[in-house]
């Protein structure tokens, strides 16, 4: 499906696509059997695969010629959507592209197409239904083992909101000069007669070559970076074409980080990760036992980038008054978020950590 058709699907969904021929209701993507569900009366639909001549997997694209588009941020822009079951209008958040009619409970939602703007070009579907994300949850819970255990065995998290949230991946071929310091420890002898270790430093450069594969970046600043973090990775190979009945019954979300930025972002990560490459490979090469002051002068080649909407389950609970957010990887089943926190159990490990070090001390001194 060419990237034109897909943002066509996201803008103008007609509404028989996403009807159930059975009672009319409004189809939803369900993760347990990978096809259409109608909650109604519960005829299914499978999802056709990709016709003959169509791609069949989700393609890279140039980021060369994506690069001259404009009009990425939508900021707090809103629109005008329409229900194509009951007609009825309603004002949104301009980032998101799919919901459910607030009058009608339809997934049936239309609205005008956007200039200049790109379309996903693939999707992982959910596999992770709503209770399946509350039993990963629960289990997630109970092995905090700073967490209370009143808070255990008593939170409950609030309803699940099933969110496909917009990714960029990129592939760069990297090459990049190097110059950096790597010091050999030696043990000598001190003027009081005891060893010591020191460490002779020499100089070196090198010229150091990787692909970088699918590297993602979160496309959105309006949810916790920090958190959704926590539940990667997403297996990318299982990434489907972008087809809208994916969506079905989800909210997702446009991208707010255009290419363009968030390609300044993954070149900061590929950045740290190949300082770490070079030193790994320079301690390799040397048999150092330290490296510093490792400068990279990076160049980058054949930059392609996917569009990618990846499921997430995202909800709080409460806990003595206080608000916890988590989120679930919606293919995986990965929790991730914030529990609290038993001072007492904190105070405990604390002292037990703190008589071990000591013990450990004392030990080394009586060897």
């Amino acid at each position: 499906m060419s990237s034109e058709a897909a943002e066509l699907e996201i803008t103008q969904a007609r509404s028989e696509e996403a009807e159930c021929p059975s009672c009319g209701g409004s189809f939803q993507f369900n993760p347990a059997t990978r096809n259409l569900k109608c909650p109604y009366c519960e005829f299914e639909s499978d999802i056709a695969d990709p016709a003959d001549g169509e791609e069949q997997i989700v393609q890279e694209m140039d980021f060369s010629e994506a690069a001259n588009l404009n009009g990425y941020d939508w900021g707090t822009d809103k629109k005008s959507v329409i229900c194509g079951s009951c007609a009825g209008e309603s004002i949104y958040d301009s980032l998101q592209i799919a919901d459910v009619c607030p009058y009608c409970d339809s997934n049936q939602l239309m609205e005008a197409t956007i200039d200049n703007a790109l379309s996903p070009n693939g999707v992982i579907p959910f596999g992770i239904t709503t209770n399946q994300a509350a039993d990963k949850f629960g289990a997630w819970l109970k092995r905090r083992w700073f967490t209370p255990r009143a808070a255990k065995e008593n939170t409950r998290p609030d309803s699940f909101r099933g969110v496909y949230l917009p990714h960029w991946t990129f592939d760069s071929k990297t090459a990049s000069r190097y110059t950096a310091k790597y010091g050999k420890d030696r043990v000598v002898k001190g003027a009081d007669g005891k060893d010591k270790t020191v460490t002779d430093w020499y100089v070196t450069q090198g010229f150091y070559q990787e692909f970088i594969d699918d590297h993602l970046v979160l496309a959105t600043t309006r949810h916790d970076e920090r958190m959704l973090s926590k539940i990667r990775p997403f297996d990318q190979t299982k990434s489907k074409v972008y087809d809208k009945q994916y969506l079905a019954g989800y909210v997702a979300e446009r991208y707010s980080v255009g290419i363009e930025d968030g390609w300044k972002q993954a070149q900061k990560e590929i950045h740290d990760h190949l300082v770490s490459r070079v030193t790994s490979d320079i301690e390799r090469k040397h048999s150092s036992n330290h490296v510093k002051d490792v400068k990279l002068a990076v160049s980058h080649s054949d930059i392609m980038y996917k569009y990618l909407m990846l499921p997430i389950w995202l909800s709080s609970f409460k806990y003595k008054g206080k608000l916890y957010q988590f989120a679930v990887n919606g293919q995986t089943g990965k929790v991730g978020g914030t529990a609290p926190l038993s001072a007492l159990r904190v105070a405990i490990a604390t002292a037990a950590a703190i008589i071990i070090i000591s013990a450990l001390v004392w030990l080394s001194y009586k060897i």
